[in-house]
């Protein structure tokens, strides 16, 4: 896959994902959208990918949308829209669906749909110098990339809806204090603990992760009873893997287990 928003490799397990439009502040744009649901499809089918760490290079994490290009026809405002938030959204779901945990660093501003998609994430590190900006309501719109999902599952519903509504700014202190974000990293240490995470999770029992993933998607809308079924039928799932026997016998002999994605 040709790239041109991104940079992409994989090595040890890990799908390291960067924003690389450095120059432009990163912006969910057209070729963003395509190429990260491109890339979302890769690390979900791709069974060396153990987990993924998206970060960014430049001034920005993310700009959010590029309002150039959401001003620039009116006429055909709400076909673009539409089109770009096909390819986003896709991936946002694949990346909150697949077997892999994702790890997000943020080293400096996320805005609008940034903020969204790393809500979405499994974990995210920041530096102190991060900033989570709103953004939507500041230009008349709504949250899109999943933030009327996930950010009130991070922040809770009442903090989620001042965030959007006051079109907030948060600090890196104040996302961590309301859930948004897990920890805050020196920034000379940001990159190394981001990287560390997610080998650590990509040595870990990647299809019990998966499981994990989608049963805690599901808890906010299912019943008790649905919500039990669903972890009964994922438990009878997940020790049929190779890893969750292996690890058994491991566990019981006094060894470390180790895991290997099957």
């Amino acid at each position: 896959m040709k790239l041109t928003a991104f940079a992409f490799e994989i090595k040890d397990g890990v799908a390291h994902i960067t924003l690389d439009q450095a120059d432009r502040g990163n912006p969910l744009d057209r070729h963003f959208a395509e190429e990260i649901n491109g890339l979302a499809t890769e690390c979900s089918i791709n069974p060396d990918v153990r987990s993924v760490l998206i970060d960014a290079k430049g001034r920005f994490f993310s700009v959010g949308g590029d309002l150039n290009a959401l001003a620039k026809d009116r006429a055909e405002l709400a076909h673009f829209v539409s089109a770009v938030t096909a390819d986003l959204h896709m991936a946002i779901s694949r990346f909150a669906r697949m077997n892999a945990p994702v790890v997000v660093a943020v080293h400096a501003l996320a805005a609008g749909g940034a903020v969204a998609l790393l809500a979405g994430a499994d974990f995210v590190l920041a530096a102190p110098a991060a900033k989570f900006y709103a953004a939507f309501s500041a230009i008349g719109i709504i949250s899109d990339s999943g933030g009327s999902y996930f950010l009130p599952r991070r922040m809770g519903s009442r903090r989620a809806t001042q965030f959007l509504m006051l079109n907030e700014t948060l600090t890196a202190q104040e996302a961590a204090e309301c859930g948004l974000i897990n920890r805050v990293i020196a920034p000379e240490a940001l990159a190394d603990e981001a990287w560390e995470l997610a080998s650590r999770l990509a040595q870990g029992p990647t299809l019990a992760f998966g499981e994990l993933k989608n049963l805690l998607i599901a808890s906010a809308t299912e019943t008790l009873e649905s919500q039990l079924e669903n972890e009964a039928r994922a438990m009878a799932r997940v020790t049929r893997t190779e890893d969750a026997w292996n690890a058994m016998q491991a566990v019981l002999a006094k060894q470390k287990a180790t895991f290997k994605g099957r």
